[in-house]
């Protein structure tokens, strides 16, 4: 029961997904601007070079985790259109086990920014950004980790709100900071003090640096530190997730209201 409700509930969101074709094209917009319009201003005023190496290639694997991050954000936000009108409720109430529900989510949200960042992949070349067959093997072991990081991440949080206006406010001032911290645009190496620090505490920054590790092989974080830390956080969220959709739409005594979340 438990595999097939994880099953359904990827098929639901896959076909919705499938349906709003508009995002997927659409959700190229931001990484393309960031990669070859950013990328181009920052590049020339630095000579074209960062760190050694061309500053195209360098922000890439950020614009990818760019992709992915904000993909699997978007993906959550059906946990709260459907509590807004009503579906969310009878979904509850059906034969699937509610953390068969919140798995069902996070896979289907790590899946669809997996594609996304797919999606993104083929403008390496553009970029100059070599593409090795060992490389690129370990670029999508990173990828897959990342979304579902980020995934888990959406559906933690995406679980507490009622409100498909003050979700996207709200995730966009949790999700900007961590992406700029990230190191995604700039390397952390030379960064000031008070923000490598702060990147030890931004999962989005293990990820990017993976990524980027895997393509240049250039990493700040131990590669085992960054799949330890996000092996924990996924386990964390997903822990977190499960405990609220258990609790169904009764989770005032996890804090919600007293926050106004909700509202």
């Amino acid at each position: 029961m438990m595999l097939r409700g994880i099953y359904a509930v990827v098929v639901l969101d896959m076909k919705r997904f499938w349906l709003d074709r508009a995002r997927l094209i659409a959700g190229l917009a931001q990484p393309l601007l960031y990669l070859f319009v950013l990328g181009a201003g920052i590049g020339s005023s630095m000579g074209g070079s960062m760190g050694g190496g061309s500053y195209k290639p360098f922000i890439f694997p950020g614009v990818l985790g760019l992709s992915q991050l904000f993909t699997a954000t978007f993906a959550a936000i059906t946990i709260v259109f459907d509590r807004q009108i009503g579906f969310f409720k009878a979904v509850l109430v059906s034969p699937v086990p509610r953390p068969a529900i919140a798995l069902g989510k996070i896979a289907a949200g790590a899946l669809q920014a997996y594609l996304q960042g797919l999606v993104v992949l083929p403008f390496a070349w553009l970029a100059g950004v070599p593409l090795g067959l060992g490389p690129t093997l370990a670029l999508l072991g990173a990828m897959a980790l990342a979304s579902v990081t980020f995934s888990a991440m959406g559906v933690a949080v995406a679980a507490r709100f009622t409100s498909t206006t003050v979700f996207p406010i709200v995730s966009n001032a949790v999700l900007l900071p961590m992406f700029f911290l990230s190191g995604a645009l700039y390397p952390l190496m030379t960064a000031p003090r008070w923000m490598q620090l702060a990147a030890h505490l931004d999962p989005v920054a293990y990820a990017v640096d993976l990524m980027r590790g895997a393509l240049l092989g250039r990493f700040f974080f131990n590669p085992w530190l960054s799949l330890g830390a996000l092996t924990a956080i996924i386990a964390l969220l997903t822990w977190l997730a499960v405990r609220i959709f258990n609790r169904g739409e009764d989770d005032s005594s996890l804090g919600a209201t007293n926050f106004n979340w909700r509202r």
